[in-house]
């Protein structure tokens, strides 16, 4: 929404690795959605290059892998020399992850699909790794598989080394149906022909997500996403960010405890029915992003409008809604399906005209054609 961030990321990686250390944390799992687009700006991949070798620490190890908002290959690219520093990259079809070196954790053997971590101690696990999948990224043709048959056989694919007695792990970047979604997430990324049928999880060790924000899991298959960093829309107001601190007991790996996130500018939502309630409620809310919605009985006049902003510089949404104004109700973008999407952006640039039919279907046979 147009508001910088990336201060209040940082803060939120530099406290990830002040819990690594206080935890004594030997491995760290990330799930994908490194950063936001194909293309991140310089200064996104300094932070969080700097970032994750922090985290990495002396002896620690960082196992990450590339999200549908990553280019994997572009990700990939420094991994040789990330595996120096204990961070194993994985971005997908192609790549194998690096093994050796001298630190107290590290890869000690590697598949194309799969890593085992061992620690000082001698004690292992199986990490079995699948960034986001689809057939473009594995380079695979189509065929008439249904893609819960094709997650299946991947998932699969990366077991292949693994011995049934080491502590096992999926680390993966999945939309699992059933999961919540938020305003942040894109539902084009999420349509439910990508959705992945919980019974695709293994049903023994662990299973660390990516994809969905909110803090969430699926007990029966021990399979958790943790939550990402921040808040990042006004339906995850009342949501918490943590990290999940995990510990392996045997061939068992369990969650210990949630970690919550302390860093970066919370997200809320205020009421009101006159503009001076309004205005007080927003300068009790100091160093926080507001959604405020007015319920008036009359237009609000653009210096109300400007007192507002000024009582506090987080108002990042302004809702009106006029007594019998015949205002409509409000949609959240994740209710939408894409072309409720496309239809709204395009009056949204188009002074409120209805996109011609023939654009909207070509619109959407794109889509579809990138999705592959």
């Amino acid at each position: 929404m147009d508001r910088e961030r990336l201060p209040e990321q940082i803060d939120a990686l530099n406290e990830i690795a002040e819990i690594c250390e206080r935890e004594d944390v030997e491995l760290v799992l990330v799930a994908g959605d490194v950063f936001d687009g194909y293309l991140p700006p310089a200064e996104a991949e300094e932070a969080f290059y700097r970032a994750v070798k922090a985290i990495a620490g002396s002896s620690r190890a960082v196992v990450l892998i590339s999200g549908n908002h990553d280019d994997g290959t572009r990700l990939s690219a420094s991994a040789p020399l990330a595996a120096e520093n204990g961070v194993y990259i994985f971005g997908g079809k192609g790549q194998r992850f690096p093994v050796g070196g001298e630190r107290a954790t590290r890869a000690v053997a590697a598949g194309e699909n799969y890593v085992i971590i061992r620690n000082g101690a001698g004690e292992s696990v199986y990490i079995n790794a699948l960034p986001y999948p689809n057939e473009a990224r594995l380079r695979e043709d189509k065929t008439e598989e249904t893609f819960a048959e094709k997650t299946l056989r991947w998932i699969g694919m990366g077991d292949e080394a693994y011995d049934g007695v080491m502590p096992h792990i999926l680390l993966t970047h999945l939309f699992v149906a059933g999961g919540q979604v938020s305003d942040s997430e894109r539902s084009i990324d999420l349509g439910g022909a990508r959705a992945v049928p919980l019974s695709n999880l293994p049903g023994f060790g662990y299973t660390a997500l990516g994809h969905l924000h909110r803090r969430q899991g699926f007990t029966s298959r021990n399979a958790h996403y943790s939550s990402s960093l921040l808040q990042y829309s006004f339906d995850e107001a009342n949501t918490e960010k943590v990290v999940l601190l995990l510990e392996t007991e045997g061939s068992k790996v369990q969650i210990a405890r949630e970690i919550p996130i302390r860093s970066g500018r919370r997200l809320v939502r205020l009421e009101a029915n006159d503009v001076a309630s309004a205005a007080e409620l927003l300068r009790a809310q100091e160093n926080k992003f507001i959604e405020l919605t007015l319920n008036l009985a009359e237009p609000l006049l653009s210096s109300e409008t400007q007192a507002l902003r000024e009582a506090n510089d987080g108002l990042v949404t302004l809702n009106i809604h006029v007594q019998d104004s015949g205002a409509a109700e409000i949609v959240r973008r994740s209710e939408l399906d894409e072309r409720e999407l496309f239809e709204a952006f395009y009056k949204k640039q188009c002074g409120g005209k209805e996109p011609p039919p023939e654009i909207t279907e070509e619109f959407l046979l794109l889509l579809r054609e990138g999705e592959q």
